[in-house]
């Protein structure tokens, strides 16, 4: 059984098991901590910085990223102070600079008090949140896509800008995308998605296109299945069981 300890979160007394992070265990308790790139399924990375919290331990006061700092015995954390609010404040208007059109973000834009963006405001849709890459890459199992370039000029990309190798197409940075800007569709038994059309596969009892081949193909080699094990859908597989 993992140790507990005990903390501060906005004068509560919270319990949290050791190794936890603040914006978990803030969560767990009901205190709301604004976030964009957290994602239980995903390993902490602290990307967007909108869950910043003021912490004080051992008498040293400082700001932390609460999805990547864990909780700690008498940790006294504030999630509203006028030092976060204001780093809120100036990451809110760096997002809206990017995309000033996706109704959560406008949301948490509006929480703040911010109607548009103090910066230019030139849109390319990704707030570089990172979720699509590492589900990718710790989920999936493949890395086919990651970051390019530095700066503003910081984009998601496949290698080298071309089709995409080790993408199987299964769809899962299109899905954890928090302001959906990878855009993927089906039409005619084949998938699109980064600018590459994959194949589906057909179910041979139903005839319904069902899974990209790819991706059917690359879990048949990891889990050493049989060859015809996705010849058929799962709702016919299911009829026949």
């Amino acid at each position: 059984m993992a140790d507990m300890v005990t903390l501060t979160i906005d004068g509560r007394r919270v319990t949290a098991a050791a190794g936890t992070t603040i914006l978990d265990a803030a969560l767990d308790a009901n205190i709301e901590i604004p976030n964009l790139c957290s994602n239980d399924e995903l390993h902490p990375y602290g990307a967007c910085r909108l869950c910043m919290v003021e912490i004080t331990h051992k008498k040293r006061q400082r700001l932390v990223v609460s999805c990547i700092h864990e909780v700690a015995e008498g940790l006294d954390v504030k999630t509203s102070t006028e030092r976060v609010l204001n780093v809120r404040r100036l990451v809110m208007h760096l997002l809206l600079s990017r995309n000033s059109t996706h109704p959560r973000l406008r949301e948490l834009a509006a929480e703040l008090g911010i109607e548009r963006s103090m910066f230019t405001v030139d849109f390319k849709g990704c707030i570089l949140c990172g979720q699509c890459v590492r589900v990718c890459r710790e989920v999936v199992g493949v890395a086919a896509i990651g970051f390019e370039s530095r700066g503003d000029t910081r984009a998601v990309a496949t290698p080298f800008n071309e089709a995409p190798a080790d993408c199987i197409a299964c769809g899962s940075c299109h899905y954890i995308c928090p302001v959906g800007v990878i855009p993927m569709e089906e039409q005619d038994g084949v998938r699109r998605i980064w600018k590459t059309d994959f194949p589906m596969a057909k179910c041979t009892i139903c005839g319904k296109y069902f899974a990209p081949v790819k991706q059917l193909e690359y879990f048949r080699k990891i889990a050493n299945l049989p060859e015809d094990h996705f010849d058929t859908c799962v709702d016919c597989r299911s009829t026949k069981k």
